[in-house]
């Protein structure tokens, strides 16, 4: 039932409390006041009229009676807390504000009023509509009033503390942020710690999820753990990838905490590692540097950890702490090699590990999972699958358990390596010994089988995990039949089924069927999907239909990308189809698709040999395309084919052409291509301008641009272009 605050006539039932005294003539009510048999208590002053909402308005209530404190205070403030029990508050606080303006009076008011039936009325504005801004209002009243000791007590109440935390709670969900902070300011007035509302990393998620940077800077400033809500706020937008918020609060709370917060700094380096800005996590510590302050462990090993794709800076920057006499624990380590494992430094980590080793045997440091599993991963991606089983056996002497992270990599360094069966025996003794795979694992598995080109293997590894169990066998891992299950909580990914579409061959049936499988269980094929979709047509020797999955593509809403159109590029140039091949690359421009270098590749080798000019310019023109796109193009191979459509020239005249390919593949390419920029520029001019520059060739690839010409010349001759000799 909820109770709405009415400010008419202050009446209070006989049922309720003793009978209200008899009202000044100029207030009194034309309702008639029930007779008692009893004989009344001496009157009270009479109340003012309710409709008066001021003080200025009303007559002040002891100019006309003589005030009896004892009797009086005592029936007012009873008067007072059954309205409040109401949720009158309106009329609460009038009778509050008269009683409590005469001076004359010594009783503290406050004291008489009852908190628990007080509280109750509390609870009905809590359960009201709008609860915490009119609730906000009361507490405001109570303040105003000088009564907030009632509150502290009401407060200390844990179901009413509940209460209010619920109703923000729902305030939030409706995405009252604001209302809910300007509350908590209020309620930080009485004394009472707001993280007791509320978890704060609640309302500053919620403050974050909107946006609103203000809201969490007022919040975190009025709680008692003020530097933990101000990281907590950091993070939050960290985690968004608002970096400019983050700083706006991180800035915040050095103004407001007057000190130099090293969580504060480990928590915005963090941030800056999550928004991928490793420059800005350079200039906070060159802050630190600037106010000659020193960073504690765990601000270097932050600042080291978001920059540990540098290798050299995250070395000063170690070299630099153990100067400042700053030893470093087993978490610097871990990212020491974290960074020689990014930089492909297996050498300097087989340092750096046997430097740990040491300190381990002599009691400084302890190994942990992540130590031996990032060694592990550094033999892994060098393919050293027997160095990474020789971390993992002194692992399992030291007592460290593997984790998912070390199997995963004991398992990838196998596949790496071709070891199928050496991957499932690690594979079963991950099972045995309780750790749970994830689809990534499996992944890893399936994708070794396709590679080894056991592809029934692949297909019966998928339908057990289909089946959500693994079967085992004496310890040993059998792929179907009854023995003993091993569940599994994970399915199937978008990546599996890619996996096994390319174990399709050229079945296309199977790999269309696996496609609809996907859809059937919930999954969205993507790019690398349809991309494996046209190889498999295209291994089938189907160009038309690997070409019409791209219109497919386009129809369920998944717009063709540069691997699609490349697989379908490769298709048309495998089967000769390269006017197709060309067009297509057309079509990729026209949807401002950029090519990458495989496919410039493709279309630079479609052509054993060049036919015609309208052939060489076509490919030239891609190449000089593939220049201007910032790749590296294989000149040489480029130069080899204008050489042949070069000397095309004089096999009419029975010329061997054995000595001047010889002759020509000497000293062909300066630093800058200039032979193929000449060529190209020419023959792209058009038929009308036979000049051409020969300044800066050498004699073997002037030649070579002077049969271009002369082969452009022998092609326009045949369709009697008489204007273009008539330039000669």
């Amino acid at each position: 039932m909820r109770i709405t605050t009415t400010t008419t006539t202050t009446t209070i039932t006989a049922s309720s409390i003793s009978t209200p005294p008899p009202l000044p003539k100029h207030t009194r009510t034309t309702t008639k006041p029930k007779h008692s048999s009893k004989q009344p208590k001496p009157p009270p002053p009479p109340l003012p009229s309710p409709s008066s909402s001021t003080k200025s308005h009303r007559p002040h209530l002891f100019n006309t009676f003589q005030w009896n404190t004892h009797t009086n205070i005592n029936y007012y403030a009873e008067l007072a807390s059954k309205l409040a029990q109401d949720a009158r508050f309106d009329d609460f606080f009038m009778i509050v504000e008269t009683v409590t303006s005469d001076s004359a009076s010594s009783v503290d008011f406050s004291a008489l009023l009852n908190a628990e039936i007080i509280s109750n009325g509390i609870l009905s504005v809590i359960e009201s509509d709008e609860g915490v801004q009119r609730l906000n209002k009361v507490l405001t009243g109570f303040q105003k009033l000088g009564i907030g000791s009632v509150v502290k007590v009401l407060l200390s109440d844990r179901s009413v503390v509940n209460a209010i935390g619920r109703e923000c709670r729902s305030v939030l969900n409706r995405g009252g942020v604001d209302d809910v902070v300007d509350f908590m300011e209020t309620l930080s007035g009485f004394g009472l710690t707001i993280e007791d509302v509320m978890e704060p990393v609640e309302v500053i998620r919620n403050c974050v999820n909107k946006r609103n940077l203000h809201a969490v800077i007022r919040y975190a400033g009025l709680c008692a753990r003020a530097d933990e809500v101000f990281c907590s706020g950091i993070l939050e937008f960290g985690k968004r990838g608002d970096m400019a918020s983050a700083l706006t609060v991180f800035e915040e709370s050095k103004r407001k905490l007057g000190c130099v917060n090293m969580y504060a700094y480990r928590t915005i380096i963090d941030v800056c590692g999550l928004c991928h800005d490793h420059l800005q996590s350079r200039t906070i510590y060159e802050e630190l540097n600037a106010q000659n302050i020193n960073p504690n462990l765990y601000v270097f090993n932050s600042l080291m950890n978001v920059n540990a794709r540098d290798l050299n800076y995250t070395m000063n920057i170690y070299k630099h702490m153990q100067n400042l006499g700053i030893a470093p624990d087993i978490a610097s380590y871990n990212i020491l090699l974290k960074s020689c494992s990014l930089a492909a430094r297996r050498d300097l980590a087989q340092e750096i590990y046997e430097e740990v080793e040491h300190l381990e045997s002599i009691g400084s440091l302890k190994l942990d999972v992540f130590t031996y599993s990032t060694m592990i991963k550094v033999f892994t991606d060098e393919r050293m699958w027997q160095m990474a089983l020789g971390i993992k056996d002194k692992m399992l002497e030291a007592g460290v358990t593997p984790n998912i992270v070390t199997w995963s990599s004991l398992i990838s360094a196998c596949a790496k390596a071709g070891l199928v069966d050496q991957a499932f025996v690690l594979f079963e003794e991950m099972l045995l010994a309780g750790c749970m795979p994830n689809s990534q694992c499996c992944n890893v598995l399936l994708h070794a089988c396709v590679k080894a080109l056991q592809y029934d293997r692949a297909f019966r590894l998928f339908q057990n995990w289909k089946n959500n169990s693994f079967q085992l066998t004496n310890g040993n891992l059998t792929l179907g039949g009854s023995q003993t299950a091993i569940n599994v909580p994970f399915k199937p990914t978008v990546s599996t089924y890619n996996v096994l579409m390319k174990a399709c061959g050229t079945d296309h049936f199977l790999a269309k069927a696996l496609m609809e499988e996907m859809e059937t269980v919930g999954l969205s094929p993507n790019h690398i999907s349809w991309s494996t979709l046209i190889g498999v047509y295209g291994g089938s020797g189907d160009v038309k239909r690997a070409v019409q999955v791209l219109k497919t593509m386009r129809e369920s809403g998944v717009p063709p990308d540069v691997i699609a159109y490349t697989a379908a590029i490769k298709v048309c140039v495998k089967q000769r189809e390269l006017n197709l091949a060309f067009s297509l690359f057309a079509e990729m421009k026209r949807y401002q698709i950029q090519p990458n270098m495989v496919t410039y590749n493709t279309l630079l080798r479609a052509r054993t040999r060049y036919g015609s000019l309208i052939e060489v310019q076509q490919c030239l023109s891609i190449y000089q395309d593939m220049r201007k796109s910032g790749f590296k193009p294989n000149d040489y191979y480029l130069k080899e084919l204008i050489e042949e459509w070069c000397e095309g020239i004089i096999q009419d005249n029975h010329r061997s052409q054995g000595q001047l390919k010889n002759t020509s593949r000497r000293d062909l390419g300066g630093p800058h291509s200039l032979l193929l920029e000449k060529v190209a520029s020419h023959l792209q001019k058009g038929t009308q301008s036979i000049a051409v520059d020969l300044r800066g060739l050498t004699k073997v690839e002037a030649r070579i641009v002077v049969l271009a010409v002369l082969r452009m010349i022998k092609e326009n001759y045949h369709p009697g272009n008489g204007e273009f000799f008539e330039n000669l």
